[in-house]
């Protein structure tokens, strides 16, 4: 294992390598954040669906598959048949009060069987009940804290309710976002 130190030299050293590249800098804070901040809110709300193309575009690049839907409603059936699909069975979730959406009932009705995340990160029997389930899971489903138009990138955040296992335990992941969560850069996203 290397330390940090030996790491970031490798980084800067691949970096140097490379031409036309400047040095490294830190960014200038904007003077008017707030005003920046409504202007790109008003300018993303102005392109979101060139975003959201651009963004399944590239989510397809790596693997991803974007499955849209008009309202939060259709959720459920779009994960069930997701499920379907795969041949899968065992579904957990992020908490209902972090993902936005209650889903147990209306997946369970689809015979999918479900197990959401606790509200509390709760102690650690808990947590190590919970990741044995997402361990054993067919199919995570998280909510999404941004959504990177030019890589196809998404940014989940853990935290109560929203275990990282989730994501990263079953074999498919499943993650629900709305047009608010997409901008169209990670420069948009510093």
């Amino acid at each position: 294992m290397t330390s940090k130190a030996e790491f970031l030299g490798r980084i800067r050293a691949e970096i140097a390598r490379t031409r036309g590249l400047g040095p490294a800098a830190p960014s200038v804070r904007p003077g008017c954040p707030r005003e920046r901040l409504e202007v790109l809110r008003r300018e993303l709300s102005e392109r979101w669906r060139e975003n959201l193309e651009r963004f399944g575009r590239e989510l397809e690049r790596v693997g991803g598959v974007l499955h849209r839907v008009t309202h939060a409603r259709e959720v459920p059936e779009t994960i069930a048949t997701i499920a379907r699909e795969r041949g899968m069975q065992r579904v957990v979730a992020w908490h209902p009060a972090a993902l936005g959406l209650d889903m147990t009932a209306a997946l369970a009705a689809r015979g999918l069987e479900t197990t959401t995340a606790p509200e509390a990160a709760g102690g650690v029997t808990e947590r190590e009940w919970y990741r044995a389930r997402a361990a054993a899971a067919d199919l995570g489903v998280t909510g999404v804290d941004l959504a990177v138009a030019e890589t196809g990138t998404l940014v989940v955040i853990s935290g109560a309710g929203r275990p990282r296992s989730t994501s990263l335990l079953p074999p498919c992941h499943v993650a629900v976002f709305d047009r608010g969560t997409l901008v169209e850069s990670l420069a948009q996203a510093g």
